[in-house]
């Protein structure tokens, strides 16, 4: 069972990366390079501000996953420049770095953490949770106040003459995000439900869904525990805690 869900998450991943690339080659032939202002309206910026948060998460864990800084920059200048390309490109190629064992085992949690995580004990000054929260949460009213301000000064985002072919591909480049996104919330959730119903709102909100679930997740976390946590489903994540912080033994000493 878990060997079918790498294959068919790594074959996912593959099939909506060449997707994206071919959106991106027909709509510049069509409509030209998107590197013109008459296409930045008030709701393509707002669209690109909700894409740009979204892929800042994505960003955050490809740069922890990464053990060079030099390595993870350069992978996080290609998801700026090249959207879900390069998210799928990324996760495509973190399947099939798995071991056969691996694939075999948890495919998803082998793939969301790295090898060798550092011993983070909370010895910092500042917690890391805690940063992140306050990171994730200001990204979400971010993201409301954009959405609240286009609306009252643009209108509905439902309108016929807003669907350019470069709005079109924004939206494909959003939404391929949002999928990688709703695979990680499947599988941290233990309920379906509760699953599709995270997916549905972050489908309909986008990225105040996103910061929202991920503040929300944070919350879960003690502001000591290693911020990696925040990316494992419960289960996992006692099982990465009881490796990462094995249980020891108090020795037992008798009064004379």
């Amino acid at each position: 069972m878990a060997l079918s869900i790498a294959v068919a998450l790594r074959t996912l991943f593959s099939v909506l990366g060449c997707f994206m690339l071919a959106t991106l080659v027909y709509t510049i032939s069509i409509d030209g390079l998107p590197f013109r202002l008459e296409l930045l309206t008030p709701w393509m910026a707002a669209t690109l501000v909700d894409f740009y948060i979204n892929a800042g998460a994505l960003a955050a864990w490809v740069f922890y996953k990464e053990s060079d800084w030099i390595r993870g920059m350069l992978w996080m200048l290609l998801l700026v420049c090249f959207g879900s390309i390069t998210t799928c490109a990324y996760i495509a190629l973190q399947f099939l770095k798995l071991s056969p064992e691996e694939s075999m085992q948890d495919p998803v949690y082998h793939v969301l953490l790295r090898r060798h995580d550092k011993d983070d004990k909370g010895q910092n000054k500042v917690s890391p949770v805690v940063t992140a929260r306050v990171i994730f949460g200001a990204l979400g009213f971010l993201m409301l106040g954009t959405l609240f301000y286009t609306i009252l000064t643009d209108g509905s985002p439902f309108r016929k003459e807003l669907l350019t072919p470069w709005m079109t591909a924004t939206l494909i480049d959003f939404y391929v995000n949002v999928v990688a996104l709703s695979v990680w919330i499947a599988y941290k959730e233990s309920s379906w439900i509760t699953a599709c119903a995270w997916i549905i709102l972050m489908i309909c909100f986008g990225s105040i869904t996103t910061c929202t679930y991920i503040v929300w997740q944070l919350l879960q976390l003690s502001s000591l525990d290693p911020l990696y946590l925040v990316l494992l489903s419960n289960g996992s994540r006692q099982k990465s805690c009881s490796t990462t912080y094995p249980t020891m033994e108090i020795p037992s000493y008798r009064s004379y």
